[in-house]
């Protein structure tokens, strides 16, 4: 379980990216939390740089758009997906579970504490620069 910042530092319509092996983008809109390996399949951009529709987010590079909920590519000219994985948030902390496939996406508890919350994004909006912010991925996978 590596922690990946407090749930009030990833506001609704925004991203992290994590520097851990592989890369993995988390997303947090209209309050569902979804975490996937951050490249592209198509080719080596980061979707966290993204922009977000609903649970799609569509690539910087070449526009191929991924669905947050399966990591299944919804157009070209991406073709493989990319990894999901599993979001808990725990007293407050988000968490990604690198080891274990994601969850149904639930929404984030308002209380957010010792909730399970599966990777995924359910919102409309582009990133800003403050989202991008790359965070360590300090803690081993659980």
């Amino acid at each position: 379980m590596i922690p990946v910042c407090r749930l009030e530092d990833l506001p609704a319509g925004e991203s992290v990216r994590l520097d851990t092996t592989p890369p993995v983008a988390v997303f947090n809109a209209d309050g569902a939390l979804y975490a996937v390996d951050d490249t592209c399949s198509h080719q080596d951009a980061s979707l966290s740089e993204g922009w977000l529709e609903g649970c799609l987010v569509e690539c910087p590079l070449h526009a191929a758009t991924f669905d947050l909920r399966t990591g299944q590519p919804t157009c070209l000219p991406a073709r493989r997906p990319v990894r999901t994985h599993r979001v808990s948030v725990v007293d407050g902390t988000i968490h990604v579970h690198l080891t274990e496939p994601a969850a149904v996406p639930v929404p984030v508890p308002a209380s957010a504490t010792s909730a399970i919350v599966p990777a995924g994004v359910s919102g409309a909006g582009s990133l800003s620069a403050t989202a991008h912010s790359t965070l360590t991925g300090e803690g081993s996978a659980a």
